[in-house]
């Protein structure tokens, strides 16, 4: 009788023990999943960010295309262009640089061809320098041209790299977002504008909101974070 009792006492111990040791397996599978996942998520947006600064350098550095009035956003390969521009074929010289772009899936245009009565430029004659030889006064003119024409060139420089600065600022956040398990970083998009960061999006409590501005504040070349966020009633 007792041989008998530690039989049944035995085998009720390895199937415990059986049961356990599966149980451990399968929450540390998932726990390997969801890190990958994550990993994964990281650098999509991490590839996004890139897409979108290559897209903006290719528009600012094309002459036909106003590069500084387009808004360039990317969500999982897709690019979405928003702005006004001045003719149909610049429209279309913007969307065929987006596509042009690597790692771009798709092209979302929202360009607007601004009317000859809202875009505010001047007639042709208005801008043109008529040459006069041997006057000293063509000579100023000429001169004072070439001045403002060199001062332009050195403000779009600038504001190029601006905007490759803003577009690493995004990607920055965005990454210590989906890093931190306090956030739902997929759930907030990041805007970034001469180093001021804009934070929108559904979040599931206060704490989860303090944080995201935190991480954000707390990124290199920000300035100021403006908080949109909601919190999920």
């Amino acid at each position: 009788m007792f041989k008998k009792l530690s039989v049944v006492f035995l085998g009720l111990t390895v199937g415990v023990l059986t049961a356990s040791a599966a149980t451990a397996q399968s929450a540390t599978q998932e726990a390997k999943d969801k890190t990958t996942a994550a990993a994964h998520k990281t650098a999509q947006v991490a590839t996004d960010a890139e897409i979108t600064t290559a897209v903006k350098s290719k528009l600012l550095a094309d002459k036909t295309v106003g590069g500084l009035k387009i808004d360039v956003d990317t969500n999982d390969g897709i690019v979405t262009l928003t702005g006004d521009v001045k003719s149909a074929a610049e429209k279309t010289q913007a969307v065929h640089l987006a596509r042009e772009t690597k790692g771009v899936k798709r092209v979302v245009s929202k360009l607007t061809v601004e009317t000859a009565a809202t875009s505010g430029r001047k007639d042709d004659k208005d801008t043109k320098v008529v040459i006069k030889d041997d006057t000293k006064e063509t000579a100023a003119k000429v001169k004072d041209t070439s001045a403002k024409a060199g001062e332009k060139t050195k403000d779009a420089a600038v504001k190029t790299k601006d905007v490759v600065a803003d577009a690493s600022i995004t990607s920055a956040v965005k990454t210590k977002l989906l890093g931190d398990t306090k956030v739902g970083g997929l759930k907030i998009d990041v805007d970034t504008k001469d180093n001021v960061v804009t934070l929108t999006g559904m979040v599931n409590s206060v704490e989860e909101k303090n944080e995201a501005i935190r991480l954000a504040k707390t990124t290199t070349g920000v300035k100021r974070v403006v908080d949109q966020l909601t919190v999920k009633q």
